[in-house]
């Protein structure tokens, strides 16, 4: 349970951060959800504490993956809609 409160803690100090980019928006956000999440699965397993820094790493990771597809994603689209405006 004091893992959660840390956990928890340090997700409202660090979510009030201003001026980050969308890769860093992403990645905190994942990160906080996987904290949680494990946590929450951690202290149903017996250990919070392990749950909730194997949720960060996982949430942290997946939330930069998902910031680097979607930048991809935006730059195919930019890509396409700018060849169709080209074409005669």
């Amino acid at each position: 349970m004091r893992s959660l409160i840390v956990t928890l803690t340090l997700v409202l100090a660090l979510g009030g951060c201003s001026n980050m980019s969308a890769t860093q928006q992403r990645t905190l956000s994942g990160g906080a959800i996987g904290a949680g999440s494990g946590a929450l699965i951690g202290a149903i397993a017996g250990n919070a504490g392990l749950g909730a820094a194997a949720g960060a790493g996982a949430g942290l990771l997946g939330g930069y993956l998902y910031d680097q597809y979607d930048k991809e994603k935006q730059n195919s689209y930019r890509q396409g809609y700018e060849a169709g405006q080209q074409a005669p």
